[in-house]
């Protein structure tokens, strides 16, 4: 089969497509035939050397497929199964072995593709905003990076738990996404200093919490926007390591 592999830590021209033997599952396993994987920042992380893997390996930590056969044990899914699933390394493939537990059924209606993308991102925004801030109904959060596939499902779930959201992007197409997200407050971090903004549209009481993926570049701002005791979340470094 295809498969992308990374050798020596290092930029995108370290990976490399080569063929290499199809797996096959153990116990507990089960292998997936891809057509959906998705693509996050962790990837650059293990390309880079930043969180490190034994080399060489094939990158990729999310996926989308069909069930093509079990190892023994198996009982979540069988062969013919859609599945998708999240934190098993190696999905730059035409193929992956996945532990059957992390796998999760398909519901009819829904590709593969949407699943996929849904996933991760999905799990990561419902943890933000239901455990490491449970946000309440009248609390006022910032949502950096609004217009990403993290940030969209965070501003819809915080509209769900009945907070305000106060989202930023980069650029008036993203806006218009985060509106539709249901965003209250759009700021543009091009164009206007987010704190400034920040502190203008909360009459200067700040907000209860900064879910932040962004990294140096929005840190110490951010801090600035916060009520005291207010919760700035971080689960993203684009801009850089804090």
């Amino acid at each position: 089969m295809k498969a992308i592999r990374v050798h020596q830590y290092g930029g995108p021209e370290a990976m490399t497509l080569e063929e290499v033997p199809s797996p096959k599952p153990a116990e507990g396993h089960a292998l997936v035939r891809l057509d959906a994987v998705g693509v996050n920042f962790i990837d650059i992380y293990h390309r880079m050397g930043l969180y490190p893997l034994p080399l060489p390996f094939t990158p990729g930590n999310e996926g989308g497929g069909t069930v093509m056969e079990i190892g023994p044990g198996v009982t979540e899914v069988a062969p013919g199964d859609p599945v998708t699933y999240s934190g098993a390394i190696g999905s730059y493939a035409e193929y992956a072995v996945v532990p059957s537990w992390r796998l999760v059924k398909i519901p009819k209606g829904i590709d593969s593709k949407t699943a996929t993308a849904a996933l991760l991102q999905g799990l990561t925004a419902h943890y933000l905003s239901h455990d490491t801030y449970p946000l309440k109904t009248k609390d006022v959060c910032v949502v950096h990076a609004a217009a990403g596939g993290v940030g969209l499902l965070l501003v819809q779930m915080a509209k769900r738990r009945g907070a305000r959201v106060i989202a930023t992007v980069s650029t008036p197409e993203k806006a218009r996404l985060a509106q539709g997200a249901g965003a209250d407050e759009v700021i543009l971090y091009t164009e206007q200093d987010f704190e400034s903004e920040v502190k203008r549209l909360t009459d200067g009481s700040g907000v209860q919490v900064v879910y932040d993926s962004v990294g140096q570049a929005t840190f110490d701002k951010s801090l600035n926007c916060l009520v005291p005791r207010g919760y700035l979340v971080l689960y993203g470094q684009a801009s850089g390591p804090v």
